[in-house]
């Protein structure tokens, strides 16, 4: 039995008076994939922005509730946004790699934090590249733009980019949105050996990605946790008739 990476308790966030997310209990265990899914607007990037705090940025935000990563509260006064960002990283729909060399995208995480050994850099620009399966492909292109590079090799790219400051958590939000299907299927294929080392959660609208590519599945609706389990059982005997509805197609 593994053990829970994060724990969410009576999560409930308000957008100014919107109550985008309400009343969210659930814990994720560590290296594993976990799915979200549930329509357009019913809060599946907002919870992944508050594993990482990203919606601080978002004015008039108001959270309650815990959310606890290691057993450490994220909305501790005491926390350290650097060390959490850090701690857990995120991908998002479309590729964003920065216009530099794909080396120097691959290295700017660790320099930003403070990295300056070259050789330290370079083994880390290696083994960021060969995680994704990249290093092989483009070992004599390193100082080659890295906006020359397919969608795909891309998505690889800023993966590898959140890998090399070593992260624990991955959080991905409709990273396959932007590739074809065959690069998608190359991204899971990857995802499934990144489990390995990583906690990884993963927002997306498409039911057959998550079924593929997840060992747990979140559904939510209108802010609310409808239902978390194994996704085979999600998939096959969903417990709350909306899930199947929404499963089966006749909602959402």
């Amino acid at each position: 039995m593994k053990k829970n990476k994060i724990e969410v308790k009576d999560l409930d966030l308000f957008y100014g008076d919107f109550h985008a997310l309400k009343d969210v209990k659930v814990g994720i265990e560590e290296k594993v994939i976990t799915s979200i899914i549930g329509p357009s607007g019913c809060g599946k990037s907002t919870l992944l922005r508050v594993l990482n705090r990203m919606n601080d940025l978002v004015e008039g935000i108001k959270i309650t509730g815990s959310v606890k990563i290691d057993g450490q509260d994220v909305y501790s006064p005491n926390c350290d946004l650097v060390a959490l960002r850090k701690q857990v990283g995120m991908v998002f729909q479309r590729p964003n790699p920065f216009p530099l060399s794909i080396y120097d995208n691959v290295i700017y995480g660790p320099r930003v934090h403070g990295e300056k050994d070259r050789d330290r850099l370079n083994a880390l620009a290696e083994e960021s590249l060969r995680s994704v399966l990249l290093f092989d492909e483009l070992k004599d292109h390193l100082r080659d733009s890295a906006l020359t590079l397919s969608l795909e090799q891309q998505q690889r790219l800023c993966i590898a980019r959140l890998l090399a400051v070593c992260p624990e958590v991955i959080l991905l939000d409709e990273p396959c949105s932007a590739l074809d299907p065959y690069s998608t299927l190359k991204i899971e294929e990857l995802l499934q050996t990144l489990k390995r080392d990583y906690t990884i959660l993963i927002v997306t609208h498409n039911m057959q990605q998550a079924a593929r590519a997840s060992d747990f599945t979140f559904y939510m609706l209108l802010g609310e946790m409808i239902e978390y389990g194994e996704t085979k059982q999600v998939f096959t005997s969903p417990q709350d008739p909306r899930t199947e509805e929404y499963i089966t197609g006749r909602f959402g």
